[in-house]
């Protein structure tokens, strides 16, 4: 059984991460019990908006998830968010909350760096005018890079001498001192295959080493940056210096104060709010049969600012796109499991599609059958039409992602 996918959400203080994160766990989303089994202090349930398989098929109306929502074809996933507390420079000495913040990272599979990029606060999150947020991006990077580093040189020389005696391979030297970050041999053999040219291992000096740790980040924690505060004056020039400065990071605007502000209103019936685009609509614009309460002037100028700064000049507030852009890097594919192939049911009932994983891209339909069912003997599996899937075949968007396994009767 495969461990849940587990996105970490990092910033310093007053960068915006708090409220980032609980527009992400927007508890009026939240439907039933939760599918994760321990959710530590740190931990939350956040929500995937994914195009439901529902909608292909035309049943929206008969989409009832056991976890997570679907309203109208538009499905919210859960999964695993991590808030990484303890952020500041020289977390690696153990500054701070460090070694805390340091060790929670090894769990996540992807960052979201919450970035002001208003440029008002300073590296310890305190008011200012002026800084400059690429400040931040970079010691980010250089504190995760120096800390892999770090542990790896204090038993270097011990490592090549194990590495030499037991004539090992690199990447089997390399798994037993990376493993602890939560890295699979593949993940590791993914971040050799990176670094051109790379001689054994015993011949490798500091620069080849810098090298392979540089790759084994990147592909360990790949990142999102979430330039928060973009309605703000300053936010312009900061946001064009930080993809000139880093064009393959990838990068999402958003204003998360705007969005936990739109949620609250749509709560208490003041607006209709499309997540994740720039349609609001009020009394005004639906009438009173719309059951919407009406406004008063204060409420609606301030609606009609954040639709002129923010939605209308952005497309939305970026909050729903920042986990969207997180599971791409992770090649994440919405994977429905049924039992009844024709009618997409999960049990004896009309309703369809109850479940929904996330499955990395490429992975066997075998390997999808052992996470949802444990080790059982599987006769064969069908996808949409009752049509067979070979056990190596793959999962990917839009193809093998409905499935149903079929099981040897009494197998196990």
């Amino acid at each position: 059984m495969g461990r849940d996918t587990v996105i970490g959400l990092v910033g310093k203080p007053s960068s915006g991460k708090s409220t980032t994160l609980n527009s992400l766990t927007d508890a009026n989303a939240k439907v039933g019990a939760f599918p994760f089994t321990t959710i530590d202090p740190n931990k939350a349930t956040g929500y995937l908006e994914i195009d439901c398989a529902c909608a292909r098929f035309g049943k929206q109306n008969l989409c009832k998830p056991n976890y997570g929502y679907c309203r109208d074809g538009k499905r919210g996933v859960p999964i695993m968010l991590l808030d990484v507390a303890g952020l500041v420079p020289n977390a690696h000495l153990g500054r701070g909350l460090g070694n805390k913040f340091l060790g929670d990272l090894t769990e996540a599979d992807c960052l979201i760096h919450i970035v002001d990029a208003s440029g008002t606060t300073d590296a310890e999150g305190k008011a200012t005018r002026g800084y400059d947020p690429i400040n931040d991006i970079e010691w980010l990077q250089e504190e995760i890079f120096c800390w892999i580093l770090g542990n790896l040189m204090d038993k270097w020389p011990l490592v090549v001498k194990r590495h030499i005696a037991t004539k090992s391979t690199t990447l089997e030297t390399l798994r037993a001192q990376l493993g602890g970050y939560s890295a699979n041999k593949q993940l590791i053999a993914r971040a050799l295959d990176l670094v051109p040219n790379l001689p054994p291992l015993n011949e490798w000096d500091n620069e080849w080493i810098e090298k392979v740790v540089r790759s084994f980040m990147n592909v360990k924690f790949p990142t999102v940056l979430s330039l928060n505060k973009m309605d703000h004056p300053d936010a312009d020039k900061n946001v064009l210096k930080i993809i000139l400065k880093h064009p393959t990071l990838k990068c999402v605007l958003t204003s998360s104060i705007t969005e936990v502000f739109l949620r609250k209103l749509a709560a208490q019936k003041y607006i209709k709010y499309d997540l994740g685009t720039e349609f609001v609509d009020t009394i005004d614009d639906l009438g009173p049969e719309s059951g919407l309460k009406p406004l008063d002037d204060k409420l609606r100028n301030r609606i009609e600012n954040i639709r002129d700064l923010v939605l209308y000049r952005f497309g939305s507030t970026g909050v729903v796109q920042l986990l969207q852009a997180a599971a791409d890097l992770l090649e994440l594919v919405p994977v429905y499991p049924v039992r009844n192939i024709n009618s997409f049911a999960g049990g004896s009932g009309d309703e369809v599609f109850r479940d929904c994983m996330l499955i990395k891209k490429g992975t066997p339909v075998i390997s999808v059958a052992r996470k949802i069912m444990g080790d059982v003997t599987i006769a064969h599996i069908e996808t949409v039409g009752g049509i067979k899937v070979a056990e190596d075949d793959v999962v990917d968007k839009g193809k093998n992602d409905i499935l149903s396994f079929k099981l040897v009767p009494g197998g196990r």
